[in-house]
């Protein structure tokens, strides 16, 4: 069967654009993802109906089966989700969550101080995106809950402490990720007289949507600036409606669970330590071997960049399913309410386990069809090397909103980014890398079909296009002062001239920010 191309052809464009559009103006992501799919399936197989069922046949089946044996990377995520959910359940059933949100009352005093802990907390949780979004959340949520913080809020606060801290920390799956990619280009250019992890510390003060993201989060917790529907969202949550106005408990949330009125605060930190060291000890572990095999030295930064992600979660979560069985039943739980508590854990997780495989499917699909490739076709042309920053900033932000992945920007755009610098202007090298990162995290952001998004709006227990439109306008405040930053950087050739521009921009945006929502100290 022959597959199309579309990577030179604006028509790569259209199964994300009708999955976003749709998505967006139905709510109905699923039906929209799949419309998308459709359309993409049509593409493909040049309009033949037969060709298009076989190949869509083919991509379902490639999400469970790929190359002769199992897809491990999708089944270990979708087993997380699941063991994940029972963990939850099954915490919530023991009376933990509730002895937390109550122990915590006595600490923390406000709203305020419920939001400014999780935003701590994520970005302490710096390892993985995933891994940041889905346990911050279990940890978070009861305490949220208390304080009346709509679930809309919540999905905003683990997603931009997620990918904005993991792409500025070396020590995490994405940082392991980015400094292979750029030792890969150095290495294609030459350089050879500069260490990669230096590299990627000289390009941390350059991520300027990274950075003003974090920084814009930490005044939306201080200073209250909730405007657009973040502010409906709040002001329904103040009423005692945490999710939606209209909508009400979003698919796939717990019902209510009858609680053991035992719970202690151990019941929540012991299973969730249990699963973040059970993790991150994979992860080392998992990397030490693959460096082994390769016969190269053991190193931190290695073992990341080499680790399994997908299965170190898996593995990390089932110690912590069983930790959590172990306390449980210590406590003395019925056995029937642990049975409970463990199904209804798994089903909540299988409409976030449905967005995410149609996502993947989308993903796939568009990869084939050459969006990405044609998005960096874009950035031709014969431009002045002062705008290169700026552009590529929008067009990394532009192809990862359309593509749903930072990861498949970051290894489409920044070979392209480094050439157009080695072609045009050297020293721009990397204030261009850096905005192709800034720019991947931002339409990674704003994208619905992003399964980061999808898991941060997993985490918060609440509607995808909820945290989509909530999230949408802070994220690109955030990027217009981060596109004054890169086009003062490449007019001046200096860091620190965009940085400050892009700081004073930030503040005036802040003050703005604060008199259209009517916030107060």
């Amino acid at each position: 069967m022959n597959v199309m191309s579309y990577a030179e052809s604006v028509l790569s464009l259209l199964p994300p654009v009708v999955a976003i559009v749709l998505a967006i103006l139905t709510r109905r992501v699923l039906v929209s993802l799949g419309l998308g799919i459709v359309a993409g399936i049509l593409l493909l197989s040049d309009f033949s109906p037969l060709d298009a069922c076989l190949l869509l046949g083919e991509r379902v089946v490639a999400l469970v089966w790929s190359d002769g044996a199992p897809n491990s990377w999708n089944l270990y995520i979708l087993g997380f989700l699941v063991l994940l959910g029972m963990i939850t359940a099954l915490i919530s059933a023991s009376g933990a969550a509730r002895a937390f949100a109550d122990w915590a009352r006595g600490r923390i005093r406000n709203k305020r101080d419920a939001q400014l802990l999780t935003l701590f907390l994520g970005c302490v949780v710096f390892i993985d995106d995933y891994f940041n979004s889905l346990v911050v959340g279990s940890i978070a949520r009861p305490l949220t809950d208390r304080y009346y913080v709509s679930r809309a809020k919540l999905a905003y606060l683990l997603d931009s402490t997620a990918a904005p801290v993991c792409v500025i920390s070396p020590v995490s799956s994405w940082g392991a990720y980015i400094i292979a990619l750029i030792g890969g280009i150095l290495a294609s250019h030459g350089v050879s007289d500069t260490g990669h992890l230096a590299v990627f510390i000289q390009l941390i003060p350059m991520n300027f949507y990274a950075i003003f993201a974090l920084a814009m989060l930490l005044c939306v917790v201080l200073f209250g600036l909730d405007v657009g529907a973040m502010r409906r969202h709040e002001q329904y949550a103040q009423r005692g409606n945490l999710y939606d106005e209209t909508k009400g408990v979003p698919p796939g949330s717990n019902v209510e669970l009858p609680e053991e009125g035992s719970g202690k605060v151990a019941g929540l930190f012991v299973p969730i330590g249990v699963l973040v060291l059970a993790t991150v000890s994979f992860m080392i572990g998992s990397g030490a071997m693959a460096l082994a095999d390769a016969g190269l030295p053991f190193s931190l930064i290695g073992a990341f960049e080499k680790t399994d992600v997908g299965a170190s979660l898996f593995f990390g979560a089932l110690l912590g399913l069983s930790a959590t069985l172990a306390l449980v039943l210590w406590q003395g739980m019925a056995p029937r309410l642990v049975k409970r508590a463990s199904v209804q854990g798994a089903r909540s997780m299988v409409p976030a386990l449905y967005i995410l495989l149609f996502a993947w499917t989308i993903a796939g699909i568009i990869g084939e069809l050459g969006t990405g490739k044609y998005m960096a076709s874009l950035a031709g042309g014969n431009l002045p090397f002062a705008l290169l920053p700026a552009l590529m900033f929008v067009l990394a932000g532009l192809t990862a909103f359309a593509t749903g992945t930072s990861w498949g920007t970051f290894g489409i755009m920044l070979p392209i980014a480094a050439d157009m610098a080695m072609g045009s202007h050297s020293a721009m090298m990397l204030p261009m890398l850096a905005s192709v990162l800034a720019g991947a995290v931002f339409g990674d952001h704003c994208s619905p079909i992003s399964d980061t998004t999808i898991l941060s709006s997993t985490g918060a227990s609440c509607h995808h296009i909820d945290h989509v439109l909530t999230q949408l306008p802070y994220a690109l405040i955030v990027a217009f002062i981060s596109l004054v930053g890169y086009t003062v950087m490449g007019v001046t050739e200096s860091v620190w001239a965009g940085f400050g521009v892009a700081s004073l921009t930030f503040v005036l945006a802040v003050l703005w920010l604060k008199h259209k929502s009517g916030a107060r100290d």
